[in-house]
């Protein structure tokens, strides 16, 4: 066929597809499992041939070495996410490296206006198939954009990518150089939940009825995931899914029949997790992997009735303020997809927003419900959308109540060793208020 020896022209190592990049180029890439490991690897052996190329990705599983001290003069991360990687938050604090805050759903549009440049665009791909085709396997997110605006496409071609479906994939023909290869996803291993993290699954699940469409995102989003096992006809509609998502599926409980859009489908805009995971989603019909400005449009969410989207926070104030974000001004994350599905779930009929979070941080040493958002840190959500906040001492539904009844609200689901100090807190900012 002639694509096959379309692609054996197309064909390079990656020492000689690193060779592309001239200082000062931005080089996009996929995140999380999808990192193109041997591209960068042979990007970092070059670096003395370079000066300010910066690299522009998510957060990643993998070493982040072009943002340790020392490789500044040649590379400069910017981070989309900074998704409590230490070498990340150290680059980004000490002004190695740079953060630009956004809605992950904006972020196609930041590649499609130009506001950022995509000269060379490197994205890890599946095997092609029989036309040549290649899936990009288990993270979709704002790739196709960053393609769709690249100067050079290189694909590296991993034996070991799952093929998934949902997004278009990319032909041989759109590529200029491919670069094969054969190694391990970064996986994300099981974690079973804490007493702490059991407790505050127990309490969210009983938000979720039968039927519910399911946004979920982080361990304590996954422990209320472990108390789901008796409902029935859960749907999901989600910017990452995991393996406890996978378990339900497995168990019958995950169906997608109450859907109103993709009907039937898990729809993700990136997998994370184990190897099993990848090899569960591989040629499953029944697994959509999206780009994110469709999984996460708020419009798109909210065509579902009862979606359920459960998050959590570094903090929460007394006014229902939400940071997720930083701790003061350390950033750890960045503002994702959390006021997507915020605001997706509010547009949904029947939906809910959940923020849960273990009431202390530091070996109980510090409340994370708060009198006020610390100094320097971020609003993530602000009040106006703040919906349920779960802990492991109960729920705080702040949806339609005044400022006072949310401080009382919240104070109550904060652990019993600071309530009295929340409240006294509250009350130096607004006297007289509880």
């Amino acid at each position: 066929m002639a694509w096959r020896e379309e692609y054996r022209g197309k064909l390079s190592s990656a020492e000689k597809a690193a060779k592309i990049v001239k200082s000062g180029d931005v080089v996009v890439t996929g995140s999380v499992s999808a990192e193109p490991q041997s591209f960068l690897k042979a990007l970092l052996e070059r670096k003395e041939e370079f000066r300010g190329v910066e690299i522009v990705h998510m957060r990643t599983l993998g070493r982040l070495s072009y943002a340790e001290k020392g490789m500044e003069q040649y590379f400069r991360y910017n981070s989309l996410f900074v998704g409590q990687n230490k070498v990340a938050i150290d680059a980004v604090l000490s002004g190695r490296a740079d953060f630009t805050p956004c809605h992950y759903s904006e972020i196609p549009g930041l590649f499609i206006e130009g506001h950022i440049g995509a000269d060379v665009v490197v994205v890890q791909l599946s095997p092609p198939d029989d036309h040549g085709y290649c899936s990009y396997g288990t993270f979709v997110g704002y790739l196709p954009a960053a393609v769709e605006k690249a100067k050079i496409l290189i694909g590296e071609i991993n034996e070991k990518m799952p093929m998934t479906y949902g997004q278009p994939p990319i032909h041989i023909s759109e590529m200029h150089y491919i670069i094969e290869a054969s190694y391990p996803l970064h996986v994300r291993k099981r974690e079973e939940p804490n007493e702490t993290l059991i407790k505050i699954g127990e309490n969210v699940a009983g938000l979720v009825k039968d039927g519910a469409i399911l946004q979920t995102g982080g361990g304590v989003a996954d422990a209320t995931l472990h108390f789901l096992g008796e409902k029935k006809n859960l749907g999901i509609h989600t910017e990452l899914l995991g393996n406890k998502v996978m378990d339900l599926i497995r168990k019958g409980v995950i169906t997608g029949k109450t859907k109103k859009i993709n009907k039937g489908k898990a729809v993700a805009t990136f997998i994370d997790g184990t190897e099993e995971l990848f090899q569960f989603v591989h040629q499953n019909p029944g697994i959509e992997v999206h780009r994110v400005d469709y999984t996460n449009d708020p419009f798109v969410v909210g065509q579902n009735d009862n979606v359920v989207a459960i998050n959590s926070a570094v903090e929460v104030d007394l006014m229902g303020q939400i940071n997720s974000e930083s701790v003061g001004n350390r950033i750890i994350s960045g503002v994702g997809g959390q006021y997507d599905f915020a605001r997706g779930a509010k547009k949904s009929e029947g939906g809910k927003f959940i923020i849960a979070l273990p009431s202390t941080a530091m070996n109980g040493k510090v409340s994370r419900i708060v009198p006020q958002i610390s100094s320097g840190a971020a609003v993530t959500i602000p009040r106006h959308d703040a919906d349920y906040v779960v802990t492991e001492f109960g729920v705080a539904h702040l949806k339609g109540k005044s400022l006072i009844r949310r401080a009382e609200s919240l104070v109550n689901i904060a652990h019993p060793d600071f309530r009295n100090q929340i409240a006294q807190g509250f009350r130096k900012i607004f006297p007289g208020w509880i």
